[in-house]
């Protein structure tokens, strides 16, 4: 019988982010060695415990389950397996989550993607796990035992997609059940270890009041895009990996009417419309025999035939470019698409440039026409210092000057400093520029706040 007796005081715990990465050096050098003996010991039981559980339950019967049932049947089995054995309380329940967590779900990093406040994973190594909150980045005490541990776990993620990872297909993206994305990379193009990225999903949808208060954007300028949207503008949103782009294009988005219907396209599947009229397809990509793959590209055309209202591109990446803006300007007005870019200027070179790997061979003052006519508005976001995301500039696309497309910043974020908290502090400005297309709200009837475009946007 196992007399595995770890003291319930010491029973190794998890970084639970108040400390950013690099801050666990102000620990002693002996409490370190010894949470770390107190974690491999720990690890030690549950590697014991897991492969005895392995040589009891029936693999092929409990493939066969429901998940919820797969995960009392395992609960079960393990609290009989631990009732044999001398352990503490504490330790015992430890163990057993672990154990579930090793048989039906996703090892050591379970609980972090349980954990709602929790937004990103990252295992760079079985010793190296970092997570994202609230913007920042915190390194985490949970642990993999050793590079095969990794790939058992990446494995569990990739095989019920079809999916494969090895030397000859080192990459892979792919998606848990609930919608999370996962990126992964293997040796020899990650020669240190397997490395894992989990964005998780985010289960409650977040809407324009929700931003507005976590200071993304400012209330009037929430009601400009939401009028934007009810005139049937087009609309980019602009920004870098983990801006936010994503969310800000569904809190968008929940200003088209109930009554449109709405054609969404992604590579992978994100946004979270809250209309009851749409359809959702994704890209496939090519199968172990390279065939299949089905673009974005080609499902934009093929949305084209199935009577849209709106259509939206999750993010626009290749020469689906060239189709999209086509749609834009031959009556598919009110669509919506995200960018990965810098500034709204590099957007529309970015823009551009997609739209040469077309392969159409068309003189890039056509594109820039192309461009200029289709796009309305250019929403810039970024993240700060501080892990906030905020819109920097809203930007029209006010047409062409010569061979270049002019850009007028409607609204613009002015940094002002940043308080004791370290919290940035800064506020929309309107620049005095009225939008083009301005008349077209009083034609519509849809009212705005007095001397919107005139006066400070105040948060």
């Amino acid at each position: 019988m196992s007399q595995w007796r770890i003291p319930a005081d010491q029973l190794p715990g998890q970084n639970d982010g108040n400390e950013p990465s690099g801050d666990s050096g102000r620990q002693s050098t002996a409490t370190a060695q010894r949470s770390t003996r107190l974690g491999e010991e720990l690890e030690g039981l549950v590697y014991r415990f897991h492969q005895r559980l392995i040589d009891e339950l029936e693999a092929e019967k409990l493939e066969a389950m429901p998940p919820d049932k797969r995960r009392q049947a395992v609960q079960e089995a393990v609290k009989a397996l631990l009732a044999r054995e001398s352990l503490n309380a504490l330790v015992r329940d430890a163990v057993a989550t672990r154990v579930v967590d090793e048989v039906v779900g996703l090892g050591p990093i379970e609980p972090l993607l349980h954990d709602s406040s929790i937004s990103e994973v990252m295992v760079n190594a079985p010793d190296e796990v970092y997570f994202e909150r609230d913007g920042i980045m915190y390194q985490s005490d949970v642990r993999f035992r050793d590079v095969d541990h990794v790939m058992q776990i990446v494995e569990r993620i990739i095989a019920p997609l079809g999916r494969r990872v090895d030397e000859s297909s080192p990459m892979v993206d792919a998606r848990l059940a609930d919608g999370s994305r996962v990126n992964v990379i293997i040796p020899p193009l990650a020669p240190k270890s397997p490395t894992m990225t989990i964005r998780k999903f985010l289960r409650s949808k977040l809407t324009m009041d929700d931003l507005v208060s976590v200071g993304t954007l400012s209330s009037e300028v929430g009601q400009f895009l939401g009028a934007c949207v009810e005139l049937r503008t087009n609309i980019l949103v602009s920004g870098g990996t983990g801006t936010g782009k994503t969310t800000l294009l569904n809190a968008v988005s929940a200003f088209i009417p109930d009554s449109e219907r709405i054609v969404t396209i992604e590579d992978p599947l994100e946004l979270q419309l809250q209309q009851p009229h749409v359809i959702s397809l994704e890209a496939r990509p090519p199968n172990v025999d390279g065939r299949g793959e089905v673009t974005q590209r080609e499902l934009l055309r093929n949305t084209l035939r199935m009577r849209p209202d709106r259509i939206l591109i999750g993010e626009v990446r290749g020469g689906e470019a060239f189709d999209m803006l086509n749609a834009m300007n031959t009556g598919h007005e009110g669509s919506l698409s995200t960018i990965h870019s810098n500034s709204p200027r590099d957007a529309l070179a970015r823009l551009e440039n997609m739209v040469l790997m077309a392969n159409l061979d068309l003189p890039v003052r056509a594109i820039r026409e192309q461009i200029s006519s289709a796009l309305h508005l250019v929403l810039q976001i970024a993240r700060f210092r501080d892990g906030g995301r905020r819109i920097t500039h809203v930007t029209e696309v006010a047409g062409m000057e010569g061979q270049i497309v002019t850009l007028q910043d409607i609204f613009r974020f002015e940094q002002k400093g940043i308080d004791e908290n370290g919290r940035i502090l800064g506020q929309l400005q309107a620049t005095g520029i009225r939008p083009s297309f301005a008349e077209g709200f009083e034609q519509a009837g849809i009212a705005l706040p007095e001397g919107l475009f005139q006066n400070v946007v105040e948060w």
